[in-house]
């Protein structure tokens, strides 16, 4: 039955991109299903170009060539890579096995391109292995075969798929003459199974082997030489299912290539992690030092406290710190339920505070106090030292100013005396008066807030105060408001809130705000510097995946002749730059918790705080950065290698 015609193809070269050179003049041939063809003829007569063109190697040339009645030259290239995978079989004269896949892998590469399961995939290559007299050397790889050998696995090799055509190139060429009989012998029985084998050869013996002769001179057909019977039997091949390279096949020759080279790989990986250890660093810092001054504010008042005040009318015009020494001015009952209907707030506080008008007096001590404050549960409780709250006429003092009171004692053995307090005011005719109020000592209390040791402050209930004031007939109202969030996350937003209305924002969370505004621009700057290096391992490995695309152009080639599509190898590429980043990331996050544990040690030992904080958050975005940067710095290189010609790759030495 007649498999494949070749009509009126013509087929020339351009040399310097001018010059012309014929190499076929009008090739016309038909080949039947069970021919074992020789092409016979000198070097440079045109045979391997012919041979190409079948093979749907090389498309540019004039003419027809009809495989089972279907015209190559109107394939589409998915078509073409279709017919190299299903209908043709590969040998070649320096057998072009994949050096780092094993006997078996080097057979099952072929049909890693099709629907076939990696169990039948492994059966079918073990059977033809056996039937090619390779049974026991299926785990070795092609450095440990003879030249025999190796020729046995390229012509298994081109079998896996059921080829109705194979081409061989030389196929004794490299081999002594024993092993090249051998070679001829087991071409002959495929043919006999009525597959089409085409040989191309410069040697009259081995096309004796066959069952016909073309001999072809400076490119022309000379001679058409029928030298016995072919085979009649029907084979029944050429059909079988495409599709592209899975990705899971492509990871896994991306990696088997990486163990080839795999000192090389280790130290790409392990300088790629440099860059992304440094921003890892860098911003676990950040969040670190942010998180240790949220836990110390945190820790000294409410988390869900916003503390609001009412600015003058002079302190409007101003920012800064001077604004912040201005008086405010009292709240109205106006003011007091706008904060309280603000969304998410719980409930309010009111603290009524006087400022540098206080004096407290006990045997023989005076002592003044910066401020004297109305009680609320914004208070830090753990600060007493001493005592207990104050109830009724009683105060809370300021650990400081109470070592001033008790002279010589020591300031706990205030607790439960009695003092005179002493307030200096002016009444409603703008006239100075004394308010005074025997008090009782009820605790002491140190806080760590650095503004409060600078201004000593007294506690005592809103009671006692407001009726020493109304007893001078004077009416005294809050001059902050404490308003408590339903939730942490709700916090900036009442913050947010008060201001549009009018007051003044929590001065905690100001200071905070622009704390942590001034740590994340040094982290955002220190993680631009070590982003440098991220810079420079994404050229690292885009310049180790260039050198392993010239590595590989052979086995580019190869895998194009087998019916690989450009997709195909692209995705091996892909895999391989995107396996780097995974490496490079996973050795960035094992070095930054190791780095990490190490350093919050040293603090802890040294400061008694842990200031690296390294997240979850950051181990993940960590490998996804590092895989990321890997794949746009493969993506060059995996085009460039889809886009090789793979009869110059078959070439390349």
């Amino acid at each position: 039955m007649k498999i494949l015609e070749v009509k009126h193809v013509k087929k020339s070269y351009t040399l310097y991109g001018k010059e012309k050179v014929p190499v076929l003049h009008d090739v016309n041939l038909s080949f039947e299903t069970g021919e074992f063809v020789s092409i016979l003829g000198e070097s440079g007569c045109g045979k391997s170009t012919l041979m190409n063109i079948i093979g749907g190697m090389d498309s540019d040339y004039e003419g027809e060539v009809l495989v089972r009645g279907k015209n190559l030259s109107t394939m589409t290239e998915m078509e073409m890579d279709d017919y190299r995978k299903n209908n043709i079989g590969f040998v070649f004269q320096n057998f072009n096995l994949i050096p780092h896949l094993s006997v078996l892998e080097n057979v099952t590469v072929a049909m890693q391109m099709t629907d076939t399961s990696e169990k039948d995939r492994n059966k079918r290559a073990i059977d033809i292995l056996t039937e090619v007299g390779l049974k026991e050397h299926l785990k070795k790889r092609p450095n440990q075969l003879s030249g025999g050998q190796k020729q046995r696995v390229s012509i298994a090799r081109a079998l896996a798929n059921n080829p109705d055509i194979i081409l061989a190139d030389e196929p004794t060429g490299a081999l002594d003459k024993d092993t090249g009989d051998q070679i001829l012998a087991l071409l002959d029985s495929i043919a006999k199974r009525g597959i089409l084998v085409i040989t191309v050869t410069h040697s009259q013996k081995v096309a004796d082997s066959g069952t016909r002769i073309v001999k072809v001179e400076e490119g022309r057909i000379k001679d058409d030489i029928q030298l016995k019977d072919r085979s009649l039997i029907s084979y029944d091949g050429g059909e079988g299912s495409s599709r592209n390279l899975s990705l899971f096949a492509s990871f896994k020759m991306a990696l088997q290539n990486m163990k080839l080279n795999a000192k090389r790989n280790v130290l790409v990986a392990l300088g790629g992690s440099i860059g992304i250890l440094s921003v890892l660093l860098m911003l676990s810092l950040g969040n670190g030092i942010t998180n240790y001054m949220n836990d110390e504010i945190n820790s000294s008042m409410d988390p869900l406290l916003v503390d609001i005040t009412k600015p003058s009318e002079e302190a409007k015009g101003m920012q800064g710190p001077e604004a912040m020494m201005l008086p405010g001015e009292t709240f109205t009952a106006a003011d007091i339920e706008t904060i309280r209907n603000i969304p998410n707030v719980d409930y309010v506080e009111t603290i009524t505070s006087i400022s540098g008008k206080s004096t407290m007096v006990y045997a023989d001590q005076t002592v003044s106090l910066t401020q004297l404050t109305t009680l609320t549960d914004a208070f830090a409780k753990e600060t007493i030292t001493a005592g207990a709250f104050p109830e009724g006429k009683e105060i809370l003092l300021p650990v400081k100013t109470a070592s001033k009171l008790s002279g010589n004692d020591s300031p706990e053995s205030l607790v439960g005396k009695s003092i005179h307090l002493y307030i200096n005011e002016m009444d409603a005719k703008h006239k100075p008066i004394t308010l005074e109020q025997e008090v009782t000592i009820s605790g002491i209390y140190e806080s760590t807030d650095p503004r409060a040791q600078m201004q000593p402050t007294g506690y005592l209930p809103a009671q006692t105060l407001e009726q020493m004031y109304a007893d001078k007939g004077i009416t005294i109202g809050p001059i902050q408001v404490n308003a408590f969030a339903t939730d942490m996350k709700y916090v900036n937003d009442i913050n947010a809130a008060a201001v549009d209305a009018g007051f003044s924002g929590s001065q905690s969370a100001k200071i905070m705000e622009r704390i942590t505004t001034y740590v994340n621009m040094a982290t955002i700057v220190l993680s631009g510097i070590a982003g440098i290096s991220l810079l420079v391992s994404g050229i690292m490995i885009l310049v180790v995946l260039y050198i392993s695309v010239v590595e590989r152009t052979k086995e580019i080639g190869i895998l194009r002749a087998i019916g690989a599509r450009k997709k195909d190898i692209k995705r091996i590429f892909f895999s391989e730059s995107a396996l780097l980043g995974v490496f490079s990331g996973i050795f960035a996050v094992l070095f930054a918790i190791v780095i990490s544990y190490v350093l919050n040690i040293l603090l802890d030992n040294a400061f008694g705080v842990k200031l690296i904080n390294l997240s979850g958050y950051y181990v993940l975005f960590g490998i996804v950065v590092s895989t990321l940067i890997s794949i746009i710095a493969g993506l060059m290189p995996s085009s460039k290698a889809a886009k090789l010609d793979p009869m110059e790759s078959l070439r390349y030495e």
